[in-house]
């Protein structure tokens, strides 16, 4: 594949498909994304080790083919009123939770799979 056909490709992605890839990419080669200039301006806070992410957010990606099944999850995680959650859901892609610990945060993300949404955390 020429260098080319894959920025072509690149700039085909969404902005959450472009950080995924980043993020899969960092992980799979062992490097940072990080602009050198703040690494290189920073040598102490890169011998600091990395605080690890405490809180997390919950993204509703698309609701899928299941929007019904949805829309009930979406109103037993947010207790929001009926025609809120419609309108919620039918404005995905859309934070459902903000902030929170991880296990809440996968615990939210199988409610809205298993009712047929996408989901992820970021």
């Amino acid at each position: 594949m020429a260098v080319a056909e894959l920025i072509d490709q690149i700039d085909k992605l969404t902005v959450l498909e472009l950080a995924d890839l980043v993020k899969q990419l960092e992980e799979k080669y062992g490097v940072s994304a990080a602009a050198p200039v703040a690494a290189a301006a920073a040598p102490a806070a890169a011998a600091a080790p990395a605080a690890e992410k405490t809180e997390f957010d919950v993204v509703l990606d698309d609701f899928g083919a299941e929007k019904i099944k949805v829309i009930k999850a979406v109103r037993e995680i947010t207790n929001l009123g009926l025609t809120e959650a419609k309108a919620f859901v039918e404005s995905a892609p859309k934070p459902v939770k903000e902030g929170i610990p991880k296990a809440e945060a996968e615990e939210i993300v199988k409610k809205l799979t298993d009712a047929g949404a996408k989901a992820s955390i970021k």
